[in-house]
């Protein structure tokens, strides 16, 4: 006899502005019981001194979390001049100092070189794993981290304030394993000054704006007004908010219920998909599976199981 999943079928997309000081696994597990969801996992990860956009997937949106890590995403970040640490943030020790401060005008003239792919090394405090190791881990320990420079995608840096001579904030828009922390120690070098994030705030990861966050304060409060679900699940988005880019299929009851148990179907119609390798298969406006289409052929690849609903 199979065991029984503790916690309720909750499936949807619960954007968090995640508060600064937690970490992104903390996060997950508070709204994981604050929906007494069955599963959970985030999209993407923001460091413990970073606060803002954390999409967090419940249940059957779990299985669409590569789609929103692969999203462009948005950065708010203040950097400090004059000094680099040992974990390219406010955190660690101070290893580099100047007394250099860089003008408006100097740190604009870089900015350039920062957009469109470009390489970069990852702080040595990061998630990044070294022979089943954790960076960070290696480097609380006192060893030396080596990583290697890695193309990451950078689609506009630009200057939002200069509130005195030690400080400069940023807005970034990049892509994908984009570090911030590293983007601030290499222009702090460049700039011949030093300089490190004091302040990181993220405000986008495709498809999800600053307009779907929502507190953990919040949460918790509608979490404390009793057993009924209804305004917890009003602060859900569907799990196919994230595969709006991906073409999608329509297919009726029967289709749908193959699909479900993971047979193949037939499609028919002039107007069914030649070939696609990834399109959306759906019934009555709700997602069935990520399938691919050959030869009028549907196969499926990820099946969502969305037949209960929370009581």
């Amino acid at each position: 006899m199979a065991r029984r999943k503790k916690g309720l079928p909750v499936n949807g997309w619960c954007v968090l502005d995640k508060p600064y000081g937690m970490t992104s696994t903390k996060a997950v597990g508070v709204v994981r019981a604050i929906f007494n969801a069955q599963k959970a996992g985030h999209a993407g990860t923001l460091d413990p001194l970073a606060s803002g956009l954390l999409p967090i997937a419940l249940g059957e949106a779990t299985k669409t979390v590569p789609f929103a890590m692969d999203g462009a995403k948005e950065y708010e970040a203040s950097v400090r001049w004059g000094e680099e640490t040992s974990t390219d943030d406010g955190e660690g020790e101070i290893t580099q100092r100047s007394e250099k401060r860089p003008t408006v005008d100097e740190i604009a003239a870089l900015l350039p070189g920062y957009t469109g792919l470009i390489s970069q090394v990852p702080p040595q405090f990061s998630a990044i794993k070294i022979a089943g190791e954790r960076a960070y881990d290696l480097a609380r320990s006192g060893q030396k981290v080596e990583l290697a420079a890695r193309d990451v995608q950078i689609d506009g840096i630009e200057i939002i304030s200069t509130p005195d001579r030690d400080h400069t904030t940023f807005k970034i828009k990049c892509g994908k394993g984009t570090y911030i922390r590293s983007l601030a120690r290499d222009i702090g070098r460049d700039l011949g000054c030093f300089g490190h994030v004091v302040s990181l705030r993220r405000t986008f990861v495709k498809p999800f704006s600053s307009s779907d966050m929502i507190l953990l304060e919040k949460l918790q409060d509608l979490s404390h007004k009793g057993a009924d679900q209804t305004g917890l699940m009003a602060c859900l988005l569907p799990i196919d908010a994230v595969l709006d880019d991906i073409p999608a299929v329509l297919v009726d009851q029967s289709q749908a219920f193959s699909l479900r148990q993971g047979r193949t179907i037939i499609l028919r119609g002039r107007d069914a998909p030649i070939c696609k390798d990834l399109v959306v298969a759906k019934y009555r406006g709700k997602p069935v599976a990520l399938a691919s289409v050959e030869k009028g052929m549907l196969k499926p690849k990820r099946v969502f199981n969305l037949n209960q609903t929370p009581s």
